[in-house]
This record gives C-alpha cells, structure tokens and sequence, in this order.
C-alpha cells in the first residue's frame, strides 16, 4: 500500500486550497443556498465557464474559477483512489461543497427527466 498515500495527502492538499478559495469568496460553508448556487453556476457553466473565470482579472471570479477547478481536481482524486481500491475523502469544506454539487446535479437530472417533485 505504500504507493497509494499519496491519495490521502493530495486530497488535503486540494481541501487546503479549497478553504483558501472559500475564505477569498466569504463562504460561509454551512450555507447551503450560497454553496448550491456556486455549485450549480459551476455545473451550467462547464469547463469553459472555468476556464474564463480562471483567466479573470477581477480576484473574485478567479477565485470561483479556481474554486470549482479545485473541486474537479478533488473528484479525480476521489475517483482514482476508489479504483485502486481505497477510499478517500476530503475535509469539511469540500463535503460541504461536494454535497451542494450532487444536490445541484441530482436536481437538473429531476428537472430534465421532468419529475417535479424534486
């Protein structure tokens, strides 16, 4: 197993970078309005959304550009990681934002399948 740490650190390396985006945007990650609304500009918007944020000069955007890159980065990592067999999890702020993403996604899957109960 001593190849796989390497999983566990870069995940709190990324949470690290995440709460720095967070405290740049004034999150308060227990909102879970503001962190839906972030996490579904970054779902609308895809990766050119990002990739235009990324490239803002105003620090507020970039910062959105590189909080939703950040949370990309985070997915591949947990992704990787289950498929050697491990799991991985970031820390708080990224199960706030990571859980506002599935809540987004899962309510535009609602929205397109035209179930209303959501």
């Amino acid at each position: 197993m001593s190849g796989f740490e390497h999983f566990a650190r870069d995940a709190i390396e990324v949470e690290r970078e995440i709460l720095k985006r967070g405290i740049l945007l004034g999150l308060d990650w227990s909102d879970r309005a503001a962190l839906r609304r972030l996490a579904r500009e970054a779902l609308d918007g895809g990766a050119e959304h990002t990739r235009a944020l990324l490239r803002d000069p105003d620090p507020q955007l970039k910062a959105r550009g590189e909080l939703f890159a950040f949370a990309v980065l985070m997915l591949r990592t947990m992704q990787e990681s289950a498929e050697t067999g491990l799991h991985t999890h970031g820390g708080p702020a990224w199960k706030a934002f990571g859980s506002a993403l599935i809540e987004e996604a899962d309510a535009g899957r609602d929205q397109r399948s035209g179930d209303s109960s959501a």
